[in-house]
Order: C-alpha cells, then sequence, then structure tokens
C-alpha cells in the first residue's frame, strides 16, 4: 500500500483544535494521521485548514500529487454558515472538481454534501454522543468496498448533532441507525468520488469519553443528559463497548478506503 500521498483537511478551528488536542491526544487532522501511519507507515500526508486562504490556494495548485483526500470531523456546525464555514464548503466544491477519491467523516461528510447540493439540518432523532449502536449496513452498503470484512450490525465511535438532511443527487445509502438515516453513503459530484461516514472509525471510545468530559457542561445545558446518573450510565455504556471493539474492526473502513485508491 506504499507510496500514497493523502491530503488531510482539518475540520476545526483553531480554538476547537485546542480542544480537541487536550481531550484527545491529537487536532482531528493530526489523529487521522497518525492512524494512518498505523495503517501503513510509507504513505505520505499533508495536512491543510480550509480557513487560511494561502493553505487552500496551495493545496489545488498541488492537488496532482495527492492520490486522495479526507474530510475529518470537527465541532463547527453548517447551520451557523460562519465565514469559515463558507471557505470550508467552497474548497470543498473546489475539490470535487479535481478528479480525486475523497473520504469525508462526520463533519467532512456534512461540508462535502453540502458542497454537492445535499443539506444539512440538526439531528430530528437526537444525537450521536460518543458513540453510535447498531449501525445497520444495507443491500447497496453490502456490495460497496468501505464496508469491506465489516460486521452487517455494528458500534462505532461518533459524536455529532447534525445530520445530512438531504442527499445529493444519485447518491447511495450504505448505513443507518437509530439517530441518523444517513451513517454511510456513496456518491459522485464534479469528477470525484465520495465516500461518506457521519460516526468515527478513526478515533478511539476512551478519546470521545475524554471529549464527552470536556463538554458536560454544554450537554447537560442542552438536555443530552438530564442528571448525572445518566451521564455515567452513559459512560459506562461506552467503557463497555470499549471492551468489545478491537482495532481491525473500528478501522477497517479506513484502511478499506485507502486499499480502494492504490
Amino acid at each position: 500500500m506504499g507510496n500514497l500521498n493523502i491530503l488531510i483537511v482539518e475540520g476545526n478551528i483553531r480554538e476547537d483544535s485546542e480542544f480537541f488536542i487536550k481531550a484527545a491526544g491529537a487536532s482531528a487532522a493530526d489523529n487521522l494521521k497518525n492512524l494512518i501511519l498505523k495503517i501503513d507507515p510509507s504513505i505520505d500526508t499533508k495536512i491543510i485548514n480550509p480557513g487560511h486562504d494561502d493553505e487552500t490556494r496551495k493545496a489545488i495548485e498541488n492537488m496532482s500529487k495527492y492520490n486522495g483526500i479526507i474530510f475529518t470531523g470537527g465541532a463547527m456546525r453548517l447551520n451557523d454558515m460562519t465565514d469559515v464555514i463558507k471557505k470550508h464548503i467552497n474548497f470543498a466544491s473546489d475539490c470535487l472538481n479535481q478528479n480525486k477519491k475523497i473520504l469525508a467523516i462526520c463533519w467532512g461528510l456534512q461540508v462535502c454534501t453540502t458542497a454537492a447540493g445535499g443539506k444539512v439540518n440538526p439531528g430530528k432523532n437526537g444525537a450521536h454522543i460518543g458513540i453510535a449502536s447498531n449501525v445497520i449496513i444495507n443491500n447497496s452498503g453490502h456490495k460497496h468496498f468501505i464496508y469491506k470484512d465489516k460486521k452487517n450490525k455494528f458500534t462505532s465511535p461518533a459524536f455529532n448533532f447534525d445530520e445530512v438532511s438531504e442527499l445529493p443527487k444519485n447518491a447511495t445509502l450504505l448505513s443507518s441507525d437509530k439517530v441518523n438515516n444517513v451513517m454511510g453513503v456513496s456518491f459522485n459530484a464534479g469528477n470525484s468520488e465520495i465516500t461518506g461516514l457521519q460516526y468515527h472509525p478513526d478515533y478511539e471510545y476512551y478519546q470521545m469519553i475524554n471529549l464527552i468530559a470536556g463538554r458536560k457542561e454544554r450537554l447537560f445545558k442542552n438536555k443530552n443528559f438530564l442528571n448525572e446518573e445518566e451521564y455515567q450510565k452513559h459512560i459506562s455504556y461506552i467503557k463497555a463497548e470499549n471492551e468489545l471493539l478491537n482495532f481491525e474492526d473500528r478501522t477497517c473502513e479506513v484502511r478499506n478506503w485507502l486499499n480502494h485508491i492504490k
């Protein structure tokens, strides 16, 4: 799997990256880079942040050197539509016209969906707080490379309040759970191929627990948890699931995508 060169697109602004570093041990982009190098140390990576105009300009100029692009997760929310969010969407739009294979994770999926003409809104069935339970792969998903060797029903690290509410034109739904209908999706836009995941094969459960702890006050304020007992029960559930999930099962989507772009 050597000689690949991957462009990793950071999904956080600096303030949120600092929180991720403190809680999860690395920024979203560095965390993904670390996973890629664990899977294959020979892969080259370049990290950019779409909020920085000089970085996006250079990335587009050098796009021919990259075998694929990965858009990471992040803490921003599409409906806020700040100037920085617009830059993320604009960069994703540019990437869609670069004839690339793209893996879009969580926030990355939402950005690429928006750039391709789909819609993102607050989740109508609630949020994933550190974990997505019983994600089910559908018939189309079974035929898709991203789910090679993946169990039909699985549980995964996940953290999102928003969901893809309208798929881009000609998109194929690959997996769903009770919280979000769109958990895995594939679509073509511009002249690029996008595979999107609403959950996080790139994170470990202990990182999710730390992110939850760092957001505890906000989660209580938003009534994601009604009391301390409910909060602790949820943390215990994630810890129990951590005992059942091994590295190969958790990360197989990233490994499958890397194999796909060889």
